[in-house]
């Protein structure tokens, strides 16, 4: 890899954070050997490498990014280009994992790259959530479990209600503040 794909990456892919700690470790307490998991936007590939490594299950990595792509199969990831879970069949996944872009951004503000496909939630920091929550239903097999972050800059309980429209419940497993907003790993069955 040369020198510009090594820039690419580092500039163009969403690296672990915070965030994706709490979601690898919440998932992580929760998952069994025999699930069949898919981390959606799964950026560097960190949460999908700790849930294949410290639960033994089959992990699919998905992004839509390709600088994504590419650095999650480095980490030895079976990996897919993917808008959200538009190419897995239905039923395929015990547990789906998703740390959306969720952070609210003004359209005038916006800066049209791949970092801000990652991070910028639109106005209200729920445009990815929302068609996310419509589709993953889709691939769930009948008892499966979606992990999905929610910052309180995005409204959680919003994200609850948008979930119950879909046919989820929702419980809070995880949650960390931080000075500027607080972090939620919400469980959503159905």
């Amino acid at each position: 890899m040369g020198l510009r794909d090594r820039r690419d990456i580092e500039t163009d892919v969403y690296q672990p954070a915070e965030d994706s700690q709490l979601l690898a470790e919440a998932a992580r307490d929760r998952l069994e050997a025999s699930d069949r998991v898919l981390e959606v936007g799964t950026g560097s590939g960190y949460v999908a490498d700790r849930i294949a490594e410290e639960t033994d299950a089959r992990v699919i990595a998905a992004d839509l990014n390709p600088h994504a792509v590419r650095q999650a199969r480095e980490r030895g990831l079976e990996t897919v280009r993917a808008d959200l879970v538009s190419p897995f069949a239905d039923g395929a996944f015990d547990a789906v994992l998703f740390n959306p872009p969720y952070l609210p951004t003004d359209p005038d503000n916006e800066w049209d790259d791949w970092m801000e496909a990652a991070l910028s939630g639109g106005e209200d920091g729920r445009a990815v959530i929302d068609p996310f929550l419509e589709r993953v239903g889709r691939v769930l097999a009948p008892d499966g479990v979606v992990y999905l972050l929610v910052s309180s800059l995005t409204g959680v309980d919003e994200v609850v209600e948008r979930a119950g429209e879909e046919g989820f419940s929702a419980v809070a497993v995880a949650d960390e503040s931080f000075p500027f907003e607080t972090l939620t790993v919400l469980e959503l069955v159905r």
